[in-house]
């Protein structure tokens, strides 16, 4: 026993003074822009803020909490972390030796006409067993520990993953509300429009009838009636669809959705700022694509450690015996040990190709770091210039409904007084409908363009949706999913 003690002592200090192949991770420089173009000036700490809240709308609030616990995508994702908690504890556990235990008991018979006779009374017997076995690989090499590097990396990038899904989860929430609050408007207005146009229609009914006007000016009301009415069922198709989305974001089956507060009703959220260096740290995506990065950089160290020795311990302590009484008694015992060392020699190019493999991968995970790091910017960029463009865009079509609106009114007082044809009355209401709807598109594209910067911004407002996604539920109303508007 003192041998073997004085062995694995050697060992664990070969293991402790041993290196580990491959190259140590370093983070790439990366060339970032100094600020982005069209930034603003409101605080910086926006990013860690809850900010769905800013809408002022307790239902889509309540929306975003229940799509963050029910949510399949994100349970998907929650699983898959917990799968990779268990790769790692696979990876670590390979650093430590395997210890088991074995026991038999045999009954046998032994020839009586073999080499070696044995009497008749004697042939016929027990055999027992019982001990322990163990086993260890030494990493001199790093292979294990570069395994558990890559296991632990994964496990990293499997969460930065999960915070991905949150990210996009809860901006698709926001969005989906949004614009299924603008649809609902622009069903308002098509209703609006549809009833006026047949209040018109039945009004040149009569005065066809009586010989006022023309067949031509009729079906020329009749025209833009119908075509007013056609929008509506257009309209709501869409917006069963988006509820559709909406539900299936909510983790439930198609039905309605609850409504809070209208388009025009919902508060602005403070526009979040942050320097584009800020993006490594806070953006999921990013981070996963650096922990992939890592784990790509170990595998090497464990392709390269293919070149190297295996060196494995294995031993046993126990006892046998014929007797069971007898089976832990002194002379029963029994003890081996071994080392077993396995070096290459000729392996076909496997291992210069093994580690080709895991280089190729390493540089595909450092072009892809980067590339995720650029459309990280491009994504910012995107949606600080679409908010900026689309409020300049939505004051235009503002002022353009207020101009065609007066443009209405008065052609409809110039046909009542004789001044112009009906053609005229029907070109001002026509583009006043127009452009109502896409007013009406346009704010809602406003609201939806904030969502888009907080998630592409990334930040702390993803860990407090992380919170929010463990909190447990309150008891369920069977009819929560029933609730119109």
């Amino acid at each position: 026993m003192h041998r073997v003690n004085a062995i694995v002592n050697v060992c664990l200090i070969l293991l402790i003074a041993g290196c580990a192949v491959g190259p140590n991770y370093q983070r790439p420089d990366i060339a970032s822009p100094q600020a982005f173009r069209f930034a603003g000036t409101s605080p910086q700490d926006a990013v860690n803020a809850e900010w769905w809240r800013q809408f002022q709308d307790p239902v889509l609030t309540e929306l975003v909490e229940i799509a963050l616990r029910e949510n399949r995508d994100l349970l998907i994702a929650t699983a898959r972390v917990d799968e990779y908690l268990g790769r790692l504890g696979i990876a670590t556990g390979k650093l430590f030796p395997e210890i088991g235990a074995t026991g038999t008991a045999q009954r046998q018979r032994a020839t009586e006409r073999g080499a070696t006779a044995v009497p008749q009374n004697r042939a016929t017997f027990w055999t027992f067993d019982a001990g322990f076995t163990a086993s260890w690989e030494i990493d001199l090499w790093g292979k294990l520990r570069r395994s558990r590097e890559a296991a632990k990396a994964d496990l990293l990038g499997t969460e930065e993953a999960r915070q991905g899904v949150i990210m996009t989860l809860v901006t698709s929430v926001a969005n989906g509300y949004i614009n299924l609050r603008s649809l609902d408007q622009q069903l308002e207005i098509a209703k609006t429009t549809t009833q006026m146009w047949a209040e018109t229609y039945e009004l040149f009914k009569l005065k066809f009838e009586g010989g006022v006007i023309s067949e031509v000016d009729l079906m020329q009301v009749k025209s833009e009636y119908e075509a007013a009415r056609a929008t509506v069922p257009q309209i709501e198709r869409t917006i069963v669809q988006q509820e559709n989305a909406l539900n299936l974001l909510l983790g439930r089956n198609p039905g309605p959705v609850k409504r809070g507060k209208t388009l025009d009703q919902l508060a602005f959220p403070v526009i979040p700022a942050g320097l584009p260096s800020e993006l490594l740290e806070r953006r999921p995506d990013i981070r996963q694509a650096e922990q992939e990065l890592i784990a790509a950089n170990a595998r090497i160290g464990v392709a390269k450690a293919a070149y190297f020795p295996a060196i494995t311990l294995t031993g046993f302590l126990g006892n046998a015996s014929t007797q069971l009484s007898q089976l832990f008694t002194g002379p029963a015992r029994m003890w081996t040990w071994a080392g077993q060392a396995a070096l290459p020699i000729f392996a076909g190019g496997q291992i210069v190709s093994g580690v080709q493999v895991a280089e190729a991968q390493q540089l595909q995970a450092l072009y892809n770091y980067q590339k995720t790091i650029q459309s990280a910017f491009s994504d910012v960029e995107n949606a600080l210039v679409t908010h900026v463009k689309t409020r300049e865009q939505s004051e235009a079509q503002r002022l353009q409904v207020e101009a065609l609106k007066t443009y209405a009114e008065l052609s409809r007082l110039q046909y009542d007084e004789g001044f112009t044809s009906y053609l005229q009355v029907l070109d001002a209401e026509r583009s006043y409908f127009s452009a109502q709807l896409s007013l009406t598109q346009t704010k809602g594209a406003i609201f939806q363009s904030i969502a888009n910067l907080y998630k592409a911004m990334g930040g702390g407002w993803i860990t407090e949706a992380d919170r929010l996604a463990t909190v447990k539920p309150p008891a369920a109303d069977p009819d929560q999913n029933r609730q119109g508007e």
